[in-house]
């Protein structure tokens, strides 16, 4: 029985409360949805979408054990395997050995870091908004090592090369995505309360 979005939904809010990661996490709902239909793997959105909610279901309360905790999370909550490994493999060289093989998998490490770049880029222009963002704009962001130190710049590039895609194309993508997606996030993080 695949899981269904609500069910995934009240998963990630037993261990998550802070408004930061659950915008984090529907934000990468609705990129992943959109990467599925962009790259012909329309009849897996949901699939998708549910697998960049969960991404980080272990982050809040157990961030020393960030994509170990949340298998055993998972596990106890009778979660299919393919979405547990899919998630923890996002921690692949950093947490967790668990390589991603799946389109979507290689999706989902390379935009996890680059949506919170984008997000901070956003947060710095008059609109707050991606909509009006350009590429160029991201690209000079990106290159700034000081700007959203955070956001691993090694584990974007690397995401690009899993994709087989120059980093122009992935940046030039999730910009995309998160431009298209934005209303669609704004109105579930303002429902949160």
């Amino acid at each position: 029985m695949p899981m269904t979005r609500a069910q995934a939904w009240d998963l990630l809010t037993q261990y998550n409360k802070g408004e930061f990661l659950l915008r984090h996490a529907i934000t990468l709902e609705h990129v992943m949805g959109w990467y599925a239909r962009e790259l012909g793997y329309g009849d897996q959105a949901e699939h998708w979408s549910i697998v960049g909610l969960l991404h980080d279901l272990d982050y809040e309360m157990w961030p020393e054990e960030h994509c170990v905790k949340s298998q055993e999370l998972m596990r106890q909550a009778g979660v299919d395997e393919d979405i547990i490994h899919s998630t923890a493999s996002h921690g692949w060289g950093s947490c967790v050995d668990i390589k991603p093989e799946h389109q979507m998998e290689k999706v989902l490490y390379a935009v996890d870091e680059l949506t919170g770049l984008i997000g901070a880029a956003a947060l710095m222009r008059p609109s707050k908004s991606t909509k009006d963002m350009e590429l160029k704009s991201l690209k000079k962001k990106f290159k700034d090592k000081r700007f959203a130190a955070g956001c691993s710049r090694d584990v974007i590039t690397s995401g690009a090369e899993l994709l087989e895609w120059d980093l122009d194309k992935l940046l030039d993508l999730t910009l995309r995505a998160m431009q298209d997606e934005e209303d669609a996030i704004e109105g579930a993080v303002a429902a949160l309360g």
